[in-house]
């Protein structure tokens, strides 16, 4: 999983969008002002639409082991510490995530790395997290699991911790760096895809400066 979230960030298409794949990091830049509402809107709906074809595809071919009691279609749900404990977990997690896409990203010397160190965290979640969690981060991904297993007791937890702790995350940085050091919603950007957030040249390598407009 790890390196698949690397993968995605590095990915032709993962340059010309942003790679955000989470509903969750894209409202965090909204809320740094770096994502205009309306792009986010269809991110959002984009993000809830490729998780759900992931699991359909995922359904349709490995129908006999996904849908084994043992897998259950990878939905996630509490461990044994019970919902409160995953819920906490939960926007732990997220608020680490978070905080370190933006102290990463928005460092000239190591915003190249963003992606790396975004894939190692969810790695580390996965072997360390996902017993008390299911370590989903994602509201868009537990939906998706949740459809075809029609497991919908706990979604709440997936749908408000990630938000509660990237939001958290991104309000804490405003707070103690400013809006001046934001410079850019994109994951990767040194790459030959024109950012369609701020709008800098394509081939470029560093974000455009924070005041820099919002791409329409």
């Amino acid at each position: 999983m790890g390196g698949t979230a690397i993968a995605i960030i590095y990915s032709p298409w993962g340059k010309r969008s942003g790679a955000h794949i989470n509903p969750a990091t894209t409202l965090a830049f909204v809320q740094l002002g770096k994502v205009a509402p309306n792009d986010a809107l269809f991110y959002i709906l984009s993000q809830f639409v490729g998780a759900l074809l992931g699991a359909a595809v995922a359904s349709a071919a490995l129908a006999t082991w996904i849908a084994h009691p043992a897998v259950n279609y990878l939905v996630t749900m509490p461990g044994e510490s019970g919902p409160w404990a995953a819920f906490l977990a939960e926007i732990a997690i997220a608020f680490i995530l978070m905080s370190v896409i933006l102290h990463v990203s928005n460092q000239r010397r190591w915003h190249s790395l963003t992606g790396i160190c975004a894939g190692l965290l969810v790695a580390l979640y996965i072997a360390v997290e996902a017993p008390v969690s299911g370590m989903s981060m994602n509201p868009a991904r537990s939906f998706a699991s949740a459809v075809p297993a029609h497991q919908w007791r706990h979604l709440w937890i997936y749908f408000t911790a990630p938000l509660i702790g990237m939001l958290s995350a991104a309000q804490l940085y405003l707070r103690t760096h400013g809006a001046a050091q934001v410079h850019c919603a994109k994951l990767h950007h040194q790459n030959s895809q024109r950012c369609i957030f701020c709008g800098k040249a394509a081939t470029s390598s560093s974000p455009a400066s924070p005041n820099s407009k919002l791409a329409a």
